[in-house]
């Protein structure tokens, strides 16, 4: 019988063997784990524990908040804040940085996170995610301020995501690959259940909201254009649409079996760079993507290398399979 490894055996020996990770680094992302079994609960219960529907307020990016997402964003919070792994918290419900407060020890990482991502699918029972990201505190005897957080994808030093759907599934790495963890409920931990996930150079498969196409920028509609019109057009091939309008279900099927998600700018707000949050949702989705062979761009630079200057900046993005995402940025060229 072949013997399971447990995501916190994963890391001991991330840590001790191969030296990717140090011991504090573990031990937050063990906690990490833990908050999103409890979101998985939480997720799973569904209107018998009274999670669903609007919450009746709206986050700092003006969205109407479900109750599971401020559910999801308490969960880490509380999991996180007294460990003394980190130095402060962002998340994409809350309008500034969260402190750690002075009566727990202080830690020199910075932990962001996107709660509870996909939450339009929530009430319809449809696959949604938590997705974080870590940063190293910035050295200097200065309190932790936002600037801290303002840091290039690049220098991520772990990032992941819990996928709530059939089965609950955690993705993470630490620079090492990509590495996927089912939730055995019956042992009540995460188990290694594929490693070195590598995402097909080539595909025929893209993810992107249809509904959008009038207000698409010329590149993005020529190359959705060519993949439209199948083995008679450029491409010579056919390709299926897959859109679940939440990034982490569509991020972790391109994971597993390749494709390209696209979420780009469009004219309907020209002001804003993108839909998707560069710290919460890009960085991390675009670091994993890379481990996996793949590549994640804004159109025109790669994402990892994006300087940000806001905590709730938000970017376009297209990542995926390496051929067809090189293949949209040359267009945007």
């Amino acid at each position: 019988m072949t013997q399971k490894i447990s995501l916190s055996r994963y890391l001991v020996e991330q840590q001790r063997s191969k030296g990717h990770i140090p011991s504090q680094l573990r031990l937050l992302l063990e906690v990490v784990a833990r908050a999103c079994k409890g979101i998985s609960h939480a997720v799973n219960k569904g209107a018998l524990g009274g999670v669903l529907g609007s919450a009746g307020s709206e986050n700092v990016q003006g969205e109407v908040q479900k109750k599971l997402d401020i559910i999801a964003n308490e969960v880490l919070i509380e999991a996180n804040e007294w460990g003394g792994h980190l130095a402060a918290m962002a998340s994409e419900e809350m309008d500034s940085i969260y402190l750690v407060p002075n009566r727990y020890p202080q830690g020199e990482y910075l932990l962001l996170f996107d709660p509870l991502d996909g939450s339009s699918n929530i009430d319809v029972n449809v696959s949604i995610g938590t997705i974080f990201s870590v940063l190293i505190k910035p050295e200097g005897p200065q309190a932790v301020s936002e600037q801290d957080f303002l840091q290039a994808g690049k220098h991520q030093v772990a990032a992941g995501y819990c996928v709530y759907g059939p089965q609950t599934t955690l993705v993470l790495t630490v620079g090492d690959g990509v590495a996927l963890f089912t939730l055995d409920r019956e042992q009540g931990s995460f188990v290694l259940t594929q490693e070195n996930l590598q995402i097909p150079q080539d595909t025929q498969e893209f993810a992107i909201n249809m509904s959008n196409m009038r207000h698409w920028d010329a590149p993005v509609k020529r190359y959705i254009d060519e993949c439209l019109l199948g083995q008679d057009g450029p491409r010579g091939k056919n390709f299926n649409m897959r859109w679940i309008a939440s990034m982490v279900a569509d991020v972790h099927r391109i994971l597993t079996r390749g494709g390209v998600f696209m979420y780009p700018w469009d004219k309907r707000e020209p002001n804003k760079a993108g839909k998707l949050r560069l710290m919460y949702e890009a960085n991390p989705m675009s670091w994993l993507v890379e481990q996996a062979g793949g590549a994640s761009t804004n159109g025109r630079t790669r994402i990892l290398d994006l300087q940000p200057t806001q905590l709730h900046e938000r970017v376009s993005v297209i990542l995926g399979s390496k051929n067809e995402v090189d293949r949209v940025t040359a267009y945007h060229h």
